[in-house]
């Protein structure tokens, strides 16, 4: 989709207001452009016959329709800006929580994520006000053309002659803003990530006492974002001082040709007032300059907008799961990321029921690995199928209800800590935890510190002071609570005391023998306690077996854990 085609499909999102927004401008345009003929002729009629007459009556009755139409027209602007907003930002939503792996994919940063949901969305979404005044921008300067010709053609010919002044000027200051509108929306998105980066990291920033260098680092855009709003001052300053030199030599010498007509009796008194009107209305450069600026910014946001929106979102099949075990396959799988190909032509197969543990050195993999199995990321080549039926044919449902995961760094979401395991589970919620719910946070070793909290596992979320090994064990108990058929564990024990771990483990290992998992491992214990280990090694599954014989016969294999040179030697 093409930026302009955005901003069209945005302005039809404003449904029947953005109809009005067109009625209410016509009218509004069709009194500025009657106004001083009707001004004109009121002045003529009190000259010649002595009173005002219907003129009068006519001037107000345009005065009138032009403030209702301009308080229907910000009413009607304001509602199809709402509209044409939330739409956009409803559109940004899936890319923004469609799951990758991390690196998997260029996303763009998170401050600058928001920058464009909240920032550019908003920009964008009130085209419709802008686009309806700018397609009617013409029509008074067309409409004062023809009146003037209408009260003299030598008038006409005259406000032509300089007209092409008034376009010129009119066409260099839109070349400038709107190079200058992009640049600022893509600065302020630099400045919003750094800041949030920083927020994120302000423990260790605290830790480290590099407050003020980070700061320094968060501000280093500022001069840049100063110098663009400084530059879109400067180009509407400059277009405003030009407008006011033009403007006026071109009021000049209109009015001196209609003083001459005047004087040789062609035009009234009324029609050379008329005529001033229709000089100043055609020439007027403030309302356009200004449409024009915000008609580039609209569109420098809307291109940020569709940049977002073009990034892959992931798709899903038609098809549920076939009854199973939870047999998973990989087969020929390559995966690359930043052009680098990190899994090559991986082949594994993963017994219904099994546990496998994924182990390598950093950066071999695993974690990529675990994405593909899990179908956080899909392979650039080859097929990932769990019980015979390719990952990328299931349906949303199905698949995430067969599949379940557990990080190092879980987030939770949710009312309450019984809420944050059911998630997702179709459990009902908020409310006291029903089985499954408490059958997970046991299996997790979560539910004794819940239930020493005063409310349980009703405790709100937002005020549960938790640390980090209780956080991970709430993430497993809601992998544990989700996962149908297969549970895929990427680190997800890191932050869990030994005992802790080996309890959990147990669980893992023994206790779940009623769906295939998969555990990243990066402990000699939980490669151990897994029925197989893939060993991967420069983006291939070098070795599958058991643990205890890859320790046995292959040097390499202990390296990965980091054994003692004497151990490795044996």
């Amino acid at each position: 989709m093409t930026t302009n085609r955005l901003l069209l499909r945005t302005t039809r999102d404003g449904g029947v207001w953005t109809v009005v927004l067109l009625v209410a401008a016509l009218v509004s345009t069709a009194g500025q452009i009657l106004f001083p003929a009707l001004l004109g002729k009121a002045l003529d009629a009190a000259l010649t016959e002595g009173g005002v007459g219907g003129w009068t009556a006519g001037c107000a009755a345009a005065v009138g329709a032009m403030v209702l139409a301009d308080a229907l027209f910000e009413r009607a602007g304001g509602i199809a800006a709402a509209r044409g907003t939330a739409r956009l930002r409803r559109s940004m939503l899936p890319p923004l929580l469609s799951w990758t792996a991390a690196g998997r994919h260029a996303r763009t940063a998170t401050g600058d994520s928001v920058s464009r949901l909240v920032g550019a969305t908003g920009e964008a979404g009130g085209v419709a006000a802008v686009l309806v005044r700018a397609a009617l921008a013409a029509v008074p300067a067309v409409g004062s053309v023809v009146a003037l010709w209408l009260i003299d053609p030598r008038l006409a010919g005259t406000f032509l002659l300089g007209f092409p002044a008034v376009v010129l000027l009119l066409r260099a200051f839109t070349r400038r803003i709107s190079d200058v509108s992009g640049r600022y929306l893509e600065t302020q998105g630099r400045l919003a990530t750094g800041l949030l980066e920083a927020l994120a990291g302000r423990r260790t920033i605290a830790a480290a006492g590099t407050a003020e260098h980070e700061v320094r680092r968060v501000l280093r855009a500022l001069p840049e974002l100063g110098r663009l709003g400084r530059a879109t001052w400067q180009a509407q300053t400059q277009v405003a001082g030009r407008s006011a030199v033009i403007t006026p030599l071109l009021e000049l010498a209109v009015l001196s040709v209609a003083g001459f007509a005047l004087a040789a009796g062609r035009i009234t008194v009324g029609e050379m007032l008329a005529a001033a009107q229709y000089v100043a209305i055609g020439s007027g450069l403030g309302m356009t300059t200004m449409l024009l600026g915000r008609l580039a910014r609209a569109r420098a946001a809307a291109e940020r907008v569709r940049g977002f929106l073009e990034q892959p979102v992931m798709a899903y099949g038609d098809r549920s799961p076939e009854p199973g075990p939870g047999r998973l396959e990989l087969r020929g799988v390559r995966v690359a990321v930043g052009g680098r190909t990190v899994l090559d032509g991986v082949d594994l197969t993963v017994p219904g029921g099994t546990c496998l543990a994924v182990v390598g050195r950093s950066g071999s993999g695993k974690t990529l690995l675990a994405a593909v199995a899990g179908r956080l990321t899909d392979p650039d080549a080859g097929t990932v199928l769990l019980d015979g039926v390719p990952l990328r044919q299931l349906d949303r449902p199905g698949l995430r209800g067969a599949v379940g995961h557990a990080f190092a760094r879980p987030v939770l979401f949710g009312g309450t800590l019984g809420d944050a395991i059911a998630r997702g589970t179709g459990a009902a919620a908020p409310g006291a935890p029903d089985a499954r719910t408490v059958l997970a946070a046991r299996a997790a070793d979560a539910d004794g510190f819940v239930r020493r909290l005063p409310d349980g596992y009703l405790t709100p979320l937002p005020t549960a002071a938790l640390s980090g090994g209780e956080v991970q064990r709430l993430g497993l108990a809601r992998a544990f609570a989700h996962s149908g058929r297969l549970l895929v564990l990427d680190d997800a024990t890191s932050s869990l005391d030994t005992v802790t771990e080996h309890r959990v483990a147990t669980v893992i290992t023994e206790g779940l023998k009623d769906r295939t998992r998969i555990v990243v491992a990066h402990r000699a214990t939980t490669a151990a306690r897994a029925d197989t280990v893939a060993w991967l090694d420069g983006g291939r599954v070098r070795r599958v077996g058991p643990h205890r014989e890859l320790w046995r016969t292959e040097p390499e294999y202990r390296r990965v854990f980091g054994a003692p040179a004497s151990e490795v030697r044996s």
